[in-house]
Formats: C-alpha cells, sequence, structure tokens
C-alpha cells in the first residue's frame, strides 16, 4: 500500500520520537556539534546514488550513529533504524530536482527524499537542528518543552471546542425532537464537527512527536475525544437525499475546507449537499433519525440503518408503538422496547437540557 507523504511523515516522526534509540543517537550528534545525513532505507534507488563510502550491516545503536557520523558522508539505515548499513557515503542525487534550501548537506538531504521516496534526517552542526524531508515535505524537530507549550495550548482550545460541540448537538437533539430543525443548526453542528476533529488531530501530531514525553496528554486527549459520539458522516447521512449525495465525498470536501472558510455556514451547508443559500439558512430541515438510532447502544448499525429506511423520518420513527418496531427485520419485541425506551430518554433529556 502506497503512503500518502504526510502519512510518511507521522511514521518517521513515530521513528524519531523522544525516548526511540534514533532520537537519542540524533541528541548525541547535537550535543556533539557534528552534523549528520541519514536516509532511512534502501533500495536500488539509494544505491545508484550512493558513491564510495563502505558497507556495514551492524545493529543500530545511539553510540554507533554517534562515531559514524563524525566522518565526511552519509549514513544509510533500514527503513525501521533498527540496521545502519552503510556509513561515509556520498550521495549523488539529480541536481535538477529543484530545492529551496541553500546549505550542501540540506539540499542533498531534500534531493534524496523527492528522488527515493524515502525519510532522509538532515543534522546541522551550524545552526543544531534536525531538519526531516519526506518527499516534498520539510519538518523540523524541536525540544519537547516547545513542543509541550504549543500542545498545552492547542489541549485547551479542543477542551473549549469540545464544550462547545456538546451544547450545538444537544440542542440539535433537542429541535429533531420539536421538529424545527434549521439548515443552520446543522451546518453549526457540521462546522463544530470539523473544529474539534482538526485541533484533535493536531494534538495527536504532538503526541506524536513528543514520544515517552507525551503520555500524559495522550490521555487527556483520549478522554476529550473517546465519547464524541456520532460524528459527522451521520449527521450529513440524516440530512441529505441517500441517492443524490455520496457520504464520504460530503465528509471528504468538509475536511477540504480552508480554515478561513469554515466560518462560512452557507458554503458549508452547500458542500455537504444541502443546497442553501444566504436566503435559506432558516429553511426547516427534517432529520431521518440516523443521529438519534445510532446512539442506542441496543442497536447494531446495520439495523439501525433499516429502522430508519422503514420510517423514514425521525418523526415517524418516535411516533411507532412496539408492534410496529417490530415490523422491521432484526428488531425482535425485547429490542422494540429497548428502542422505544432510548428514544424516549433522549428525547426527555434534550428538552431538558433545553429548557433547564
Amino acid at each position: 500500500m502506497v503512503r500518502s507523504p504526510e502519512e510518511t511523515l507521522r511514521a518517521t516522526l513515530a521513528r524519531v520520537a523522544p525516548g526511540t534509540p534514533l532520537r537519542d543517537g540524533l541528541e548525541r550528534i547535537l550535543r556533539g556539534r557534528t552534523g549528520a545525513l541519514i536516509v532511512l532505507g534502501s533500495d536500488k534507488t539509494v544505491e545508484q546514488l550512493c558513491s564510495g563510502g563502505f558497507e556495514i550491516a551492524i545493529d543500530f545503536a545511539p553510540t554507533r550513529l554517534r562515531e559514524l557520523a563524525k566522518m565526511d558522508g552519509a549514513i544509510v539505515c533500514d527503513k525501521d533504524a533498527t540496521r545502519i548499513l552503510r556509513a561515509a557515503v556520498q550521495l549523488v542525487p539529480d541536481p535538477s530536482i529543484e530545492t529551496q534550501e541553500s546549505g550542501t548537506r540540506h539540499r542533498t538531504a531534500e534531493r534524496v527524499a523527492i528522488q527515493t521516496g524515502l525519510p532522509v534526517i538532515s543534522v546541522s552542526q551550524s545552526m543544531q537542528i534536525i531538519a526531516l524531508y519526506v518527499d516534498g515535505l520539510r519538518y523540523v524537530l524541536e525540544g519537547s518543552e516547545k513542543v509541550l507549550v504549543r500542545a498545552n495550548q492547542a489541549l485547551a482550545t479542543l477542551e473549549r471546542y469540545r464544550s462547545r460541540l456538546d451544547q450545538v448537538t444537544n440542542s440539535l437533539s433537542a429541535l429533531e425532537i420539536e421538529a424545527m430543525v434549521t439548515v443552520r443548526d446543522v451546518a453549526v453542528t457540521l462546522q463544530r464537527h470539523e473544529m474539534v476533529r482538526r485541533i484533535s488531530e493536531e494534538i495527536a501530531q504532538y503526541v506524536l512527536e513528543l514520544g515517552t514525553d507525551g503520555r500524559l496528554l495522550s490521555l487527556q486527549l483520549d478522554e476529550l475525544t473517546a465519547s464524541r459520539g456520532p460524528g459527522a458522516g451521520t449527521v450529513i447521512r440524516d440530512y441529505t437525499d441517500p441517492e443524490a449525495t455520496d457520504v464520504d465525498a460530503a465528509v471528504a470536501a468538509l475536511r477540504g475546507i480552508d480554515q478561513a472558510d469554515l466560518i462560512d455556514l452557507v458554503q458549508i451547508a452547500n458542500i455537504v449537499g444541502l443546497t442553501a443559500g444566504n436566503e435559506s439558512l432558516d429553511a426547516i430541515i427534517q432529520p431521518r433519525g440516523y443521529r438519534l438510532v445510532s446512539g442506542l447502544k441496543a442497536v447494531p448499525g446495520a439495523v439501525a440503518a433499516r429502522l430508519v429506511d422503514h420510517f423514514g423520518s425521525l418523526q415517524n420513527l418516535m411516533a411507532a408503538t412496539i408492534d410496529e418496531l417490530m415490523v422491521v427485520d432484526g428488531i425482535g419485541e425485547l429490542r422494540a422496547r429497548s428502542v422505544r425506551e432510548g428514544l424516549s430518554r433522549i428525547a426527555e433529556a434534550s428538552l431538558l437540557d433545553r429548557f433547564l
């Protein structure tokens, strides 16, 4: 399976996170005030770029990496940085590959990464920084202290976003019970879902980069995201025509919106298939019931879909009797009662939250 440059970068960040042998070796190189050029992976393309040096094929160790970095030339490791394959190698990438770097080591690192598709690490002797090159991406590693400051700021933002998401979700549930949902209400809910998703991904990147230093941050992130409930896809499915809207494509389009455009509710509504103009954000729309039914633990996903398809709307589903629910395939008397009681509890809780 071919990875995107972003996925490869994330995997590389995990390999160089604090607490890993590779990061230990890189830190030793920095403290020793020497530079290094390290290729993570070896294939025919890498071999063609290598000139001189020598093959060693030894197990990786931070101290060995530090000593080998004292020599001129690059170091070639396997993709998981468990073996050091070659050292003191001169890398000769295609000089026609464009690069924005100025230093010889960094220019070589960027070109090799683009030409081979493999991660390349450059340790700058003069600037005392560690830079990762993955395809056309460049990422500078920072100390855990700086990353933790930004991560904690992002975590505080996530807490605020999550609180607001809970508020608009509860409000949406109450409006669904009352059959008073507008396009604006749905667009705001989707907006908040996307804002929480984006800040959660940013924090997950920090957790990855922090390695063993990010254990507490990881627990806090899990706590804030574990019980988020049905995502944006379920909301879109609840309010759009299943024959006219590709839910996966709509979710992808929502995720592709620029941060600056995420405040535009009209654009959100149009992208996900609610077909709203400026004058129609306040138009009343009816939910099909996927979001609320998917929150019932006693109802599997396939059965929930059959329930919604059978009754057509949340209002019809809420008004259904036990016998009417049992007509649906997969719904026995026990499950029918669970559905009936579960929807009643949701209705009561939503209305209480809205008016108290």
